[in-house]
Parts: structure tokens; sequence; C-alpha cells
């Protein structure tokens, strides 16, 4: 990403919306990407941010429209077809079980004599094509995001000097008010799509859950906000490292799902995604609120905004309420979970008791809940 000095072709008012603002002086001791350009936080990071949701929502809708969608309705219509066929060789002019008139009963509608569906039951074949197809196209958007951002903020964690164990060394040396090129602009990122996230589920029809994931994606932008201004970066990205881990696996299950594959591929999935889920956000994210929790013991709190030292102790205890709230929300998801877990080993299958409308959602908790 080129900086706003590097940028001599645009209107000065314009180079925000594209590069990375306020440069400054590499330090002369860093800790983390000693080769990169270095920056300051500022408030015209807000126009990269923005125009980050605008490419987010064109290349959401690119994806959407152009490869999941053709792919998921070229690959659901063949095995409709082809299911269509083998009804015909088997029920063709014969009774399964008692005849009903010129018909026989049949789990997709009903069949005349002749061994045609009728047209009642392609339209409820079509309509379940359609939601199957709308649904793999936003889960093939979750998956790509995720895989993609997930590998990024991977990448910045192992060149900034931490322990997912014991990450004391994140408090070391605050505030660190210069922020290496690529760590910034992967706060910048996620803090957009969070945003986009809030716009995308006010914007669709209301899921069940709709409030506990706006919940969820109001207290992280939040954090992820005033941990940038408060220079708590460092511990921001580690979270965010943590969280998107198991959201690479879920969209996965969930479009194998909608693909009508195997289900033992997709039981497998999902028990990789609960374990995932259980180990990153259960265990791994505890330390890092346990971290929060103590770095008083290396940090002295205060609030001295003219050297960037923003932790205080009222800020402190804001920022552990928040990442509190988010794990008793997780905790609540996590249940419903263990949940889809029983009726795995019950024999059900890792599916939702959701209506036809709203089966196996759209949202990341709509395939945890019953």
């Amino acid at each position: 990403m080129p900086s706003l000095a590097d940028v001599g072709w645009l209107a000065p008012y314009l180079t925000p919306f594209i590069s990375l603002s306020y440069p400054t002086d590499t330090p002369s001791h860093p800790d983390s990407f000693p080769d990169s350009t270095y920056y300051k936080t500022g408030p015209n990071d807000l126009w990269l941010m923005i125009s980050c949701i605008a490419v987010m929502a064109v290349l959401r809708d690119t994806l959407r429209l152009c490869l999941f969608e053709p792919f998921a309705r070229w690959v659901l219509t063949r095995s409709y077809q082809a299911k269509r066929e083998q009804y015909k060789l088997v029920h063709n002019g014969h009774a399964n079980g008692v005849a009903n008139g010129n018909g026989i009963p049949n789990g997709n509608g009903v069949a005349n004599g002749n061994g045609h569906v009728a047209p009642l039951s392609r339209r409820k074949e079509q309509r379940k094509i359609h939601r199957s197809v709308l649904r793999f196209a936003e889960q093939g958007w979750q998956f790509v995001y995720y895989t993609t951002l997930w590998s990024y903020g991977f990448y910045i964690h192992r060149n900034v000097p931490t322990a997912v164990l014991n990450p004391t060394q994140l408090w070391l040396d605050y505030p660190h008010r210069t922020l290496a090129g690529p760590l910034k602009l992967y706060y910048i990122i996620e803090t957009a799509f969070y945003t986009h996230q809030i716009l995308i589920i006010n914007a669709e029809a209301r899921r069940k859950d709709h409030w506990q994931m706006m919940t969820h994606h109001v207290i992280t932008v939040f954090l992820m906000g005033a941990s940038y201004y408060y220079n708590l970066t460092r511990i921001g990205c580690l979270i965010m490292v943590l969280m998107d881990f198991c959201d690479i696996i879920l969209p996965l299950a969930k479009m194998l799902r909608y693909l009508e594959v195997v289900q033992m591929l997709c039981d497998t999935l999902f028990a990789l995604f609960m374990v995932s889920w259980f180990v990153t956000r259960h265990i791994l994210f505890l330390l890092a609120i346990r971290s929060t929790w103590d770095s008083p013991k290396i940090v002295k709190l205060q609030w001295n905004p003219e050297t960037g030292h923003y932790l205080s102790r009222g800020s402190l205890n804001v920022f552990l309420a928040c990442l509190i709230a988010l794990q008793l929300l997780q905790v609540a998801w996590f249940a419903t979970i263990c949940r889809v877990a029983w009726n795995v080993v019950m024999g059900v299958g890792a599916s939702d008791s959701r209506s036809d409308d709203e089966d196996f959602g759209e949202t990341e908790s709509e395939a945890k809940e019953e």
C-alpha cells in the first residue's frame, strides 16, 4: 500500500482513500517489521476504511454473482436432474406402496403415472435450489474472506513479539504509537469488515440470532476502533487471529451441506469446527483476557494523551467488560454447538431444527442452533 506522500497523481483530498496516512520515521530498534514503512494513527485512516468497505461490497457481490451462485446452481441442478431420472427408472408406471389415482407419493412432490414430476414438485425443487444457491454464495464469500485475512493476520502475528500461551510481551514498551504498514493495513481491513457486516445484517432479512450478532459486531467494532486509537493494537491483532480461525471451517461446512454432499464429511468438518472453537475462543481467548487483566503489572496505569498513554483504570475496565461480554456470547453459542454435536452422535447429523426458509442459516451462529 503506497503512503500518502508516494501518491502524487491524485488530489490531496483523495489520497487518504487509497493509501495509508501519517507516515513517520522507522523506530531506531523496531521489534517487528524492520524493513517496513511505519505510520502513526489519525482521523484520515477512516477514509481508507470506507474505501475498504466499498471494495468488500464489490468483491462480495462479484464473487457471489459470478462464481459461487453459478457453480452452486450448476451442481444442484445436475443433482436434482439425476434424482428425477432415477425416480423415473424406479417408479415409472408402478405404485410405490399405495397408489393414489394416477400418481404416487414422492419426497420431492407428486409424480404422475407416466413418471414425470408434476409442476408443483418442480416449483418446490426450484425454490429449494434457489435458497441453497443464495446461502452457498454467502458462505463462499465468508470462506474467502476469513481464509485470506486469517492467513494475513497469522503473518502479522508471526512478526510481532508475543506468545499465544503467555502473551505478556504484548504490553511491553506500551504505548505502541507507531505501526508497521502491514499491521496498520490489517487493522483497518478487519475493522472495515465488521463494520460492513453490521450493514449487511441490517439490510437483509433478519434471522433468529439477529440481536446476538448485532451485539457481537458492535462490541467488536468498538473494541477495534478504541484499541486502534488507544495504541492497543497488539492485543487486538492477537484476538482477531484467534477469532478468525474457526470461521474458516464453519462456512466450508455450510457450503458442502448446501451442495448436499456426503453427510459424514459435513459432520467431520463440524467436529473440527467445534474443537477449534473451544480451543481458540474458550482457552486461548481467555488467556488474552487474563493478559489484559494482568497488564497493570507491566504497564503503569495513567491517562496522558500527549504521550499516547491511554491505559487508565477506567479504560482498562471498559476493555475488560467488552471482552468478557464477547466471551459470554460465545459461551451461549457454544452451548448450541454442543447440542448440534449431540445430534451428530445420535445419528441426526449436523443440521439445525429450523424452518425451510432458515435451515442451516447464513449467519455465524445459525449453524450452532438446534
